[in-house]
């Protein structure tokens, strides 16, 4: 039983000898996902979700079957995954922290809708909602929304100070505008609630139009909300793709620092290049990267050793 627990899970997670095993499977899952979205999207035109309701029916059922059963056998077979292998506690207690973790949460919220509408009468409308939310699986899947995953952790703490000033900001703009529009506009300005519209739209730079101040003060104090605003949208951008770059260059280092290990007397086996194969897909590296991180190492190695056969220091 436990050899084939570590069976399912190297091809769950395209390692080892399953890895191409793991790669179909994995275009499978995408694939099914992709359809899900689309059927979803098609069922909420009301001509289309009648005529095609049985075979949107015997989809979502065969969807709801499949992620379930991904999901408990990613449960089960988490315990031998290299990052809960590791940890020092029971397999109960690991699965545990798996079905905690993020992508986990992920997997369940695609099947949860489904499961609850046999228990529970809900909207179906909002249940359609709610199950487009399996698009989220492809982030285990995707290496480039893992990269954007990990910027949003790594910039919690800034993102969360940047959001507290664009909401200090808010209220500032709403008492302003309130105050200087409320006599004039009582439908629009009438309240600081209702003001935060206003300033919701002018501080992310939309600008609906809708609402508006008229007042020569009103414009001027508009006129530097919104120039204010171009400076608060641009922090949790510039956070977020200064994250982002800093997480595909250690990517691109830690790849580097493979190749440099792996490589001796200026060679490589097929073995070392099947590791560092490996290493790349898990990275999500291109093989254009990865053939050039590899051919400057083999060029560094070689230039050494040639300066070492002629007696001269590199």
């Amino acid at each position: 039983m436990r050899k084939l627990r570590k069976t399912i899970n190297q091809v769950f997670e395209a390692s080892g000898k399953y890895q191409r095993a793991g790669r179909i499977l994995d275009v499978i899952l995408i694939s099914i996902i992709i359809v899900n979205v689309v059927a979803i999207v098609l069922e909420s035109v009301r001509s289309i979700a009648i005529e095609y309701r049985s075979e949107f029916l015997m989809l979502e059922l065969t969807s709801v079957a499949i992620f379930s059963v991904e999901y408990l056998i990613r449960a089960w077979t988490c315990v031998d995954r290299t990052k809960y292998a590791a940890m020092n506690c029971s397999n109960t207690q690991k699965r545990i922290r798996y079905i905690l973790s993020p992508l986990a949460i992920v997997d369940l919220i695609a099947i949860l809708p489904s499961l609850l509408m046999f228990f529970f009468t809900i909207d179906l409308r909002f249940l359609r909602v709610l199950r487009l939310l399996r698009v989220f699986k492809l982030t285990r899947y995707s290496r480039a929304m893992q990269l954007l995953l990990q910027a949003f952790i790594n910039e919690s703490s800034s993102l969360l100070a940047a959001f507290f000033i664009m909401f200090v900001v808010l209220i500032l703009a709403s008492c302003g505008i309130y105050l200087l529009e409320h006599d004039i506009q009582p439908d629009k300005f009438g309240s600081i609630p209702a003001a935060m519209w206003w300033a919701m739209a002018t501080l992310t730079t939309v600008g609906y139009g809708d609402v508006v101040p008229i007042t020569p003060m009103g414009k001027l104090f508009g006129g530097v909300i919104t120039l204010v605003s171009m400076g608060m949208v641009a922090i949790p951008t510039g956070l977020l793709a200064s994250s982002f770059s800093e997480q595909v260059r250690k990517r691109r280092q830690l790849f580097e620092d493979a190749t440099h290990e792996k490589i001796t007397d200026g060679k490589l086996t097929d073995e070392q290049l099947h590791h560092l194969e490996l290493l790349r897909y898990k990275l999500g590296l291109s093989k254009l990267e990865a053939n050039k991180a590899i051919k400057d190492e083999l060029n560094k190695r070689s230039s050494h050793l040639y300066c070492r056969h002629c007696g001269n220091r590199p």
